[in-house]
């Protein structure tokens, strides 16, 4: 079972301060882009364009397939960036995966009363799980994300189907 956030749960990790701001904005840029951690952390500013009419992209090459991905981006991620840099600078700079990341990770958590076992790779989770839930097409999600195969995001689809398992007994009636 692969561990995601909810949406109120989520915005309960956008109230609450992390002691690292670097580390909370690329998480919750991954939570609303589905980026690894990977491909969040050697972003660099030439990645991110702008054209009117569309509004933001990347454009990048994903470190895990090496697959080449133009990734529409909201506003609200872009906001998430910071100020632009030059075109060779990394976006999220400083940013390290270590064992000292994940326990400020684990700490934000905790911190905003969130419960589940949570790593950076739940935030993609997170992406791919909210937006099957919201009705985006699993085709869609499936590019989003840069599977090669759409088997692979089905496994979001199958937490989507207990999620609306979970929904349906939520009713109950005092039927005897």
């Amino acid at each position: 079972r692969r561990e995601y956030l909810t949406i109120e749960e989520l915005n309960k990790l956008v109230k609450t301060p992390c002691s690292s701001d670097i580390l909370k904005r690329a998480a919750l840029f991954s939570a609303l882009t589905g980026l690894r951690f990977s491909d969040i952390q050697k972003m660099v500013w030439g990645e991110i364009e702008y054209i009117k009419g569309q509004g933001y992209l990347l454009n990048f090459r994903q470190k895990k397939t090496q697959g080449v991905e133009t990734l529409p981006i909201s506003e609200q991620a872009y906001t998430l960036l910071g100020e632009r840099q030059s075109a060779t600078e990394k976006v999220f700079k400083g940013l390290f995966y270590s064992a000292y990341t994940n326990r400020q990770l684990s700490q934000w958590i905790k911190e905003a009363g969130i419960t589940k076992k949570i790593t950076f790779h739940c935030f993609r989770h997170t992406f791919a799980t909210l937006q099957l839930i919201e009705g985006t097409d699993i085709y869609t999600v499936s590019k989003m994300l840069g599977h090669r195969e759409i088997k692979t995001t089905q496994i979001y689809a199958k937490v989507v189907d207990d999620a609306k398992r979970e929904a349906a007994n939520k009713i109950k009636l005092d039927i005897d």
